[in-house]
């Protein structure tokens, strides 16, 4: 059973890179870490449930089980994030990958009009391209996130901060993105991702993310 749990452990976290088609850079593949990890759950699992002079196959078994969820899972995330990136290619949008989820990090300079929660007409087409795939991967829950800088009333922030999250809700609503899919909050000012002590990191965390969460998670 040790042998067995170092030996996907090994699978968990080596296996193929590629590169990410954004900035160049050689991440690892998704796809092979999710099967390891899934397979490390499910052996456990496995033998958990088992009888102990059946625990070695109960393992087993919850490896392959676990290994054939978690690739799944992971190589349909990967389809998405290459969509995604393909298409919001130079729109200004980051895409982050964390694990299997995605974020879709918007930042407001380009999103929303100063101190405003109506989304700027020159913006419709990226929200577009992002409406389209979230229909095409409907697998995945989305969390839609406002955030601002720490200037200003708090409780101007806060509600400034949930408008325009939920602006972008109601797009992607009606652009054909099921309803019981999506949900928004705002945050104000709070996880800051730059010191708003410059005008640049102020500017970074006026923005509203998406994540997309797998469903099968």
């Amino acid at each position: 059973m040790k042998k067995l749990i170092v030996f996907l452990s090994i699978i968990a976290f080596t296996g193929c890179a590629t590169v990410d088609q954004q900035t160049g850079e050689q991440n690892p593949n998704k796809t092979g870490k999710g099967a390891g990890i899934g397979a490390i759950a499910g052996a456990v699992l496995g033998a958990a449930v088992s009888s102990k002079s059946d625990r070695g196959r109960g393992a087993v078994t919850g490896a392959v089980l676990g290994a054939a969820v978690g690739g799944g899972v992971g190589h349909y995330m990967d389809k998405q994030e290459k969509e995604l990136r393909e298409k919001l290619k130079d729109s200004g949008v980051q895409v982050n990958r964390q694990g299997n989820d995605l974020n879709l990090i918007m930042p407001g300079n380009i999103t929303f009009a100063v101190g405003k929660s109506d989304i700027r007409s020159d913006f419709y087409s990226v929200l577009n391209s992002v409406a389209q795939a979230l229909k095409q991967y409907d697998q995945t829950t989305v969390r839609i996130s406002g955030f601002t800088d720490s200037t200003g009333p708090l409780s101007f922030n806060q509600r400034l901060s949930e408008e325009r999250a939920n602006s972008v809700r109601t797009y992607l609503l009606a652009q054909g993105v099921a309803s019981e899919r999506i949900d928004s909050a705002g945050y104000g000012p709070a996880n800051p991702i730059a010191s708003n002590a410059s005008e640049d990191g102020r500017q970074a965390n006026r923005r509203v993310e998406i994540k997309l969460i797998p469903i099968q998670q």
